[in-house]
Order: C-alpha cells, then structure tokens, then sequence
C-alpha cells in the first residue's frame, strides 16, 4: 500500500467532514470550508473520528491517487482547524513592503513600485522592524491558493545568486555564487 495513502487522517474537534454523492469532500471547521472532488474509485470512510481513504486494486494510477488524494483532503482538514503561514523576506538596500487592506505595495529596485492584490482568503500583513529586512507574512486556510500568492509575489524579484537580493522565504537557503575573481 501507499504509505502516505494508507495513513488515516484524525479529524480535529471542530472539524466537520462530509461526503457527497460523487466524492466530492467538503470540510467545515473554524478557519473556514473547502471542497475538493476525490477520484471515483477511492472510497472514503469515516469512523471514530478518523477518515481513511481505500484504493480497489494496486494498479499503478489507483496507487498515485491514493496517496494524493488523501495528502490533498489532509492539507483541508489541516487548513479548517489551524491554517497555514508563509513569511517572506525583502533582502535589498531600499527594499519596502506595505499594505493597505488587500493590496500590497511593494518596492524592490524597479523605477516603480508593484501592486498587488492579494485575494480575500488569503489574510495580509507586512512587518517593517528596524534592523530587520521587511517582511511579507500570509495566513490562509487553503494550502494551494497561499502558495499560489507566494510564488507570484516571490516572482516580481527571485534572489539572485550573488548578493542574495530579493524576496525570498523565510528560512529559505541560498546556493550563493563566488562572483569574479581577479587577474594577476
């Protein structure tokens, strides 16, 4: 069996998990609701408070769904009753980052500053401490959509190789080139 498929999945309190006619997940907890349509041929069960996805046969595309949808309605179940974060940090001389309500405005060495609206699932707030880089921190209770946001803004100013300037994670590791080196 697949490993990450067969691992059941323990529903928090709070947490409501139901099953429409045609697999189609729906979770309802604090943070919000999500819907995800599961493949035909799995089939879920629900017992103790505990949801476990089951595959008909081990053929190999019934052994990749597995593990994906069960990784998929995991990340819903997680995403309803905790949320997800994500930090991202400004590395640049200059470098800013500010918001008002769902835009943010960011100014990273172009002639002129992006805007960029965030969508309403995904909570927004930028962090300006003195002696730190800024940084952009986003909350949302959908896994997909909060690193889809991420990569787009991550996008206006990937870290180049050199100095490190950019928008990158927080945590992220470089892989730093040494630059030119001189002739004697």
């Amino acid at each position: 069996m697949s490993r990450i498929g067969k691992a059941p999945i323990q529903i928090p309190k709070g947490v409501e998990i139901s099953v429409s006619k045609g697999n189609l997940v729906s979770v309802k907890g604090p943070k919000g609701s999500l819907d995800q349509q599961v493949d035909q041929d799995l089939s879920l069960e629900i017992e103790d408070g505990v949801l476990t996805l089951k595959r008909p046969t081990d053929q190999k595309r019934h052994k990749a769904m597995h593990g994906l949808y069960r990784a998929l309605v995991a990340n819903m179940v997680q995403g309803v009753s905790v949320g997800f974060v994500k930090e991202m940090e400004l590395i640049g001389v200059g470098y800013r980052a500010s918001n008002v309500g769902q835009l943010l405005e960011l100014i990273v060495g172009y002639s002129h500053p992006i805007m960029f609206a965030v969508p309403a699932e995904v909570k927004l707030e930028t962090i300006n401490e003195k002696g730190k880089p800024p940084m952009v921190r986003l909350q949302s209770h959908d896994k997909q959509l909060l690193g889809q946001v991420a990569a787009k803004i991550r996008s206006f100013r990937k870290p180049e190789p050199y100095k490190g300037k950019g928008i990158k994670f927080a945590g992220e590791e470089l892989r730093r080139k040494a630059g030119k080196s001189s002739k004697k």
